[in-house]
């Protein structure tokens, strides 16, 4: 399918970031945060579901895609995008949203509730994990430990990266590649991971290594017991990145949460199963009383 359109719009955060964002449907707001890894494109068939029930809001990160980078090199913090995040809805008027976060926008989601718990209505985690997901890559602690001096080095190259970027994302058919080496499932919709790989390329990729650094420190495992809103975990059998043992310990530290297993699904289950995810979400935000409002509740 082909994305569906949004609203883009632009806002100041707290330390005179320019932030991109989008604005889509109209009803009880839900809250999209990205994974690092794709721009709002990621969630098309999730906006494309709600759109006629909820309004639907997301924003690029700090440094990539339509938002810019801040002047403090250091400011690409999980916590500093959460700040983002509830600048964003202060920005649009929403008192409270359900939060739906994918691979590294878990981590912003529930730093947004360590700093706003009272802005969550509840919390759905979508392959990720609570904090240092290198340490999950695989179920190999061995990735957490070599990861990050791999990517210092990275650092120094960057333009080299870049280059290497800009070929390997002009290979044709880039969702038919992912599924040949096994990092999607055969269903990928790979009409929208085109539109990701597209984008991808327009990275600057010294802010790109520097954002999965502070992705690799963050930790948040310590939050999950203090958890008191509806949870959802929707994890694949095939993730590499963010296994089904990390969702399922996930589950065992949070309270009341549910958790699904989509079978065959890697790291990019909204994209490979979205009737399963959507449902399931829809589900999810009925039982737990987040069902449609009127328009302009929130």
């Amino acid at each position: 399918m082909m994305p569906p359109p949004v609203e883009e719009r632009r806002f100041v955060s707290f330390d005179g970031t320019e932030i991109a964002y989008q604005v889509v449907g109209e009803g009880r707001p839900i809250l999209l945060c990205n994974g690092l890894g794709g721009s709002w494109e990621a969630w098309s068939h999730q906006i494309q579901y709600f759109r006629d029930r909820y309004r639907l809001l997301t924003w690029d990160y700090r440094g990539v895609y339509g938002s810019a980078a801040p002047k403090d090199p250091n400011a690409l913090r999980i916590s500093d995008h959460a700040q983002d995040a509830l600048q964003l809805l202060r920005q649009e008027g929403v008192e409270r949203a359900a939060v739906v976060g994918w691979s590294m926008g878990v981590q912003v989601g529930l730093e947004l509730f360590r700093a706003a718990p009272d802005r969550v209505a509840s919390i759905a985690i979508v392959n990720g994990v609570a904090g240092r997901p290198w340490d999950y890559v695989f179920n190999l602690n061995l990735v957490g430990r070599l990861l990050p001096p791999f990517l210092r080095g990275l650092r120094s190259i960057p333009r080299t990266i870049e280059a290497f970027v800009a070929q390997a994302t002009r290979l044709p058919n880039p969702g038919e590649w992912v599924k040949r080496v096994g990092l999607a499932a055969r269903t990928l919709d790979e009409q929208v991971a085109a539109e990701i790989v597209e984008k991808f390329r327009t990275l600057d990729m010294d802010v790109f290594i520097r954002l999965l650094e502070r992705m690799g420190e963050h930790d948040a495992w310590d939050l999950l017991p203090l958890i008191d809103v509806p949870t959802m975990i929707i994890a694949g059998s095939r993730d590499v990145f963010t296994p089904r043992s990390a969702a399922e310990r996930m589950a065992r530290r949070t309270r009341g949460s549910e958790v699904m297993i989509i079978p065959g699904a890697t790291h990019y289950a909204a994209l490979e199963y979205p009737e399963m995810v959507n449902l399931r979400l829809e589900k999810f935000f009925r039982e737990r009383g987040y069902e449609p409002s009127q328009a302009g509740a929130g």
